[in-house]
């Protein structure tokens, strides 16, 4: 394929998928001018989908036409190594592999004990209780996950 072909292409496709933004997203209002221009944005770094059925983007096809993505900085060798350095002392790193648990929930004396939360009081649970009771919000059906004011919504409608 030539690239005036995958250009037309690229724009249908981008054209249709900017129309169907503004459509999904109206209570943004982005102006014409905006939208434009995020359309020649796309259209110039290649971002919009060239391939529909494997949904391989322009630049994804032929990186060579497209200015090349900026990198993106993760975290710098020393904070790396800080980081390491803390989820040693801590034991919050993974020591089973099989099972998922940490070192420090394997052998909890090895470590500092993690610190207290502040949880909640027996009356805030049992306030807690009977609100969800009052407006149906505890689940009342295992298998789907519904909730009473889903299922007899009529019983609860009244309740803010």
């Amino acid at each position: 394929m030539n690239r005036s072909y995958l250009s037309a292409i690229a724009l249908t496709v981008a054209a249709l998928a900017a129309g169907q933004a503004i459509a999904a997203d109206a209570t943004v209002g982005k102006t014409r001018a905006q939208v434009n221009a995020e359309l020649a944005e796309a259209i110039r770094t290649g971002d919009i989908v060239a391939n529909s059925e494997t949904g391989q983007k322009a630049n994804e096809l032929n990186p060579g036409l497209y200015p090349a993505k900026p990198v993106v900085q993760g975290n710098t060798r020393a904070q790396v190594k800080a980081e390491l350095a803390e989820a040693i002392r801590t034991g919050n790193f993974v020591a089973n592999s099989e099972t998922g648990q940490k070192a420090n929930e394997l052998t909890p004396g090895l470590y500092p004990a993690k610190p207290a939360t502040q949880g909640v009081t027996r009356q805030q649970v049992k306030a807690e209780l009977m609100e969800a009771i009052r407006t149906g919000d505890i689940i009342a059906d295992g298998e789907a996950g519904k909730k009473l004011n889903e299922m007899y919504p009529q019983r609860y409608n009244r309740v803010n």
